[in-house]
């Protein structure tokens, strides 16, 4: 099979809120779509949306360098069984790609690959299975309370809570509280997105008693600290952006770290996060796939990644695509019970909305 053309779409969509991001706010979500042809008549979809304050190429960065791949990519062969970039000569390991576009060619060359091998019936990403969804809390105490009841009403089996922003004591009462409201069926995550010093945290993990914690998050501004925080508390710390400055083999001396968050348009790609997964789960470490506000067609290709990695055994971080008024993908992703659903036959009433699309034009 060769790719006959690669297509490339800007799109913006509202939030349903502003959304704080590293300092800053943002009320819509911008990113860019490629579409990658083949002479068979099969195509693939990939997202390429950097997330403004945390990613470290810009969307103008991204946007020039998928446009200049739109002409390598141009009669490049595929292998049928072929995964992941490193098989493909154009965009192997030695060509330096920016983390948000590597994760974007790898899901449309994997979606693309898919289709060929399953039929073009669908146009997006196909998997079966349902993906349990981690949901977000944020917002006030009684907007907390209030969401922590409705996602556990929906069936979901984990949540997460931001904390952090509160002095100490209220952040001890409200996870309490939320403990309370979802029982002891469902799991409970904190992230306090390094909000803390190592006193406050370990302050927090003391009063917290006997309110069980699945783990807490990038409690600490300073990360060096972490293995103390556990020692303290006994709490179990999960990795985020710490990643970016470690490998997969370095867990095996982070007896603290109880879970990794991974977010593949961050740390490059899904062929990156797949040697975490791997690493995480010889060492009975949570691997959460999680998002980055992305848009349908990369939200999917995420949870076809957690399915493929976990199955159904870790609910994975993709509560973020409610924060989206809008989607690419028509009619938007179904939640159902706390999980995303999806199959063969659901996917073929999806279509891209190429309305909300703006092509980009090159040579």
């Amino acid at each position: 099979m060769t790719v006959s053309r690669c297509r490339i779409f800007r799109y913006r969509l509202p939030l349903v809120a502003p959304l704080p991001l590293a300092g800053r706010v943002i009320r819509e979500r911008a990113g860019i779509l490629i579409r990658l042809d083949s002479d068979t008549g099969t195509s693939g979809w990939g997202d390429v949306a950097p997330l403004p304050g945390f990613s470290p190429e810009s969307l103008g960065e991204a946007e020039a360098e998928l446009t200049a791949w739109a002409g390598r990519l141009r009669g490049a062969s595929l292998e049928p069984r072929a995964h992941g970039l490193e098989s493909w000569p154009e965009c192997g390991p030695a060509v330096a790609v920016s983390p948000s576009v590597r994760f974007g060619l790898e899901t449309a060359l994997a979606s693309l690959l898919r289709r060929m091998e399953d039929g073009a019936g669908a146009e997006l990403t196909c998997f079966e299975g349902a993906v349990p969804v981690n949901g977000l809390l944020a917002g006030s105490r009684e907007q907390v309370l209030a969401d922590a009841g409705r996602l556990r009403d929906e069936g979901c089996r984990a949540v997460k809570l931001k904390v952090g922003s509160r002095p100490v004591a209220e952040d001890v009462d409200i996870t309490g509280a939320v403990r309370s409201v979802i029982g002891d069926g469902m799991g409970l995550r904190l992230d306090a997105n390094r909000r803390w010093s190592l006193e406050q945290a370990v302050a927090f993990g003391r009063e917290m008693g006997a309110v069980r914690v699945e783990y807490l998050e990038e409690p600490l501004r300073d990360p060096a600290l972490l293995r103390e925080l556990f020692d303290a508390t006994g709490i179990p710390v999960a990795l985020d952006e710490s990643l970016l400055e470690l490998r997969p083999d370095d867990l095996e001396a982070r007896p603290e770290v109880g879970a990794v968050v991974l977010k593949p348009a961050l740390l490059g790609g899904v062929a990156v996060a797949r040697e975490w997964v791997g690493k995480a789960l010889a060492l009975n470490v949570r691997p959460v796939v999680s998002a980055c506000f992305e848009s349908g067609v990369g939200l999917l290709a995420l949870a076809g990644f957690a399915w493929a990695s976990t199955r159904d055994a870790v609910p994975a971080g993709l509560d973020t695509y409610r924060w989206l008024a809008a989607d690419v993908v028509r009619p938007r992703i179904p939640f159902r019970k706390g999980a995303i659903q999806w199959s063969k036959a659901l996917a073929r009433g999806h279509r891209i909305d190429e309305s909300r699309l703006s092509e980009i034009r090159h040579d």
